[in-house]
């Protein structure tokens, strides 16, 4: 009998050859006019279909695209099936260019990677709703012992909460200091008490948190594999001062290398390119509710349409920031006197139910509408459309040390910390997640942040 895994994989395969073979055959049968008629020709049309199909087989799965792998979100996957089409399309024109085929539709051609993208991404995409709603039902479930109580599992906890569909069902804390409950799990006892736990709660995998436990993790790393459990090190400020992780043995011994680019390089002006021309379309599909905007703030509301403030940018250039005006005209003035209701920690200022807030101002704020003419600072080249939110400049200068490389690039209108929740963020996982998007800048990671952008608005958590 199959493993389950293989067959699994071969199901994907067998799904994709024929939604590959689907696509070929309706955009050749709708474009029949324009297609050369002849065994000949309709020899060379099915062989070169067969080359592209096989190609894109090929590149889906180096992308491991026969696996439902739960790291890798929806939006995820439909930039990788993207590419993965967009691949072997381009060898397959290859191979029409150097073969001369001159009989080759470029309509059909055209016609084909568009049913391709549209029919791999659409099954994936109910195959993946399917998958989480097996794991919102209990299914395919797996439990986790966390082995340490410290800022490191917190925001693993964090994020576990933030993504049910992982599966990861947390069974219980080991930590030699700690008793009681933490961030909402139980701590069952000390790491004494590893074997005994993990065998009466059925644990699958165990995460070790490096920070927490010291000198003795090495210990607790060969208890585990005596156990025949996964092992997963959680390190303490992972990822911040670096661009690009490697694991790589020197012998026996494992080593982590840490790379930093001290250059973006080419997507930098890519980047430029991007943000100019997305943010001038904006700007002209957006004219009629900026116009409403504008006729709603003026009639409800006394002062001025637009908020212009002092933020620092890139390397600390401090630039104006427009915004739709959202609070009363002397908010500035009042903000001395309110500095100690301060609901958020760190140096920023931000509180729920803030008092200089308007009618109209609150219902902008919610849905992130006062940040439109933001778009101006894009297309000025003070801001981008993605990236670390600016900070006023008399709270920027009052960040730590370890958190300045947040302003080695453009600030943007999203990023990161907005999709993960904005203000409700505490302000050390807010410079967390910051400083790695700015340490891992891909023009992949840009288009899910702005993807992710649209349900987060919807939802506006942390919006205030």
């Amino acid at each position: 009998m199959l493993h389950t895994g293989k067959f699994v994989h071969f199901a994907y395969l067998i799904m994709d050859l024929f939604l590959i073979s689907i696509s070929f055959v309706i955009s050749f049968s709708i474009n029949k006019s324009v297609v050369p008629i002849g065994p000949e020709a309709n020899q060379l049309y099915l062989s070169l279909f067969v080359i592209w199909g096989l190609s894109l087989i090929y590149v889906l799965n180096k992308f491991n695209l026969y696996k439902t792998s739960r790291n890798i979100g929806l939006i995820s996957e439909f930039l990788l099936v993207g590419k993965a089409v967009c691949y072997a399309s381009i060898a397959a024109a290859l191979f029409i260019f150097i073969l001369k085929i001159h009989v080759f539709s470029r309509i059909v051609f055209l016609e084909s990677v568009i049913f391709l993208f549209l029919f791999l991404s659409s099954w994936r995409f109910t195959k993946r709703l399917f998958v989480r709603s097996l794991i919102a039902r209990g299914y395919l479930n797996y439990n986790v012992l966390v082995v340490g109580a410290d800022k490191e599992t917190e925001l693993l906890f964090q994020e576990l909460a933030d993504n049910p569909f992982l599966g990861v069902r947390v069974v219980g804390i080991l930590d030699d200091k700690k008793a009681g409950v933490f961030s909402g799990f139980k701590v069952l006892g000390g790491t004494d008490r590893l074997e005994y736990a993990a065998k009466k709660l059925f644990v699958d995998d165990i995460f070790i948190s490096k920070h927490a436990c010291g000198v003795h993790t090495q210990d607790l790393i060969d208890r585990c594999i005596k156990l025949d459990k996964t092992v997963r090190l959680l390190v303490d400020d992972f990822g911040l001062s670096a661009r690009k992780l490697e694991l790589s043995y020197l012998g026996p011994l494992p080593l982590v290398s840490y790379f930093s680019k001290s250059s973006l390089g080419f997507y930098s002006g890519f980047k430029r390119i991007i943000d100019i021309c997305i943010s001038g379309i904006l700007l002209l599909l957006l004219l009629p509710i900026f116009i409403i905007i504008v006729a709603l703030i003026k009639t409800i509301s006394r002062g001025p349409v637009f908020y212009i403030s002092k933020r620092s940018g890139k390397k600390g250039k401090v630039f104006n920031c427009y915004k739709f005006c959202s609070m009363v005209s002397n908010a500035d003035i009042l903000k001395s006197s309110l500095k100690h209701k301060s609901e958020v920690d760190g140096p920023i200022f931000k509180i729920k139910d803030d008092p200089r807030i308007t009618l109209i101002g609150r219902f902008l704020r919610k849905y992130s509408l006062d940040e439109l003419p933001q778009l101006l600072n894009v297309l000025k080249g003070d801001m981008s459309l993605v990236g670390p939110r600016p900070f006023p400049v008399e709270e920027s200068d009052r960040i730590e040390y370890r958190h300045i490389p947040r302003l080695n690039i453009r600030p943007g209108i999203t990023g990161l910390a907005q999709i993960k929740g904005r203000s409700d963020l505490k302000f050390n996982n807010w410079m967390r997640w910051d400083i790695w998007y700015a340490n891992n800048l891909s023009f992949g990671l840009d288009m899910k942040i702005l993807l992710w952008t649209i349900p987060a608005v919807i939802r506006a958590r942390g919006a205030y």
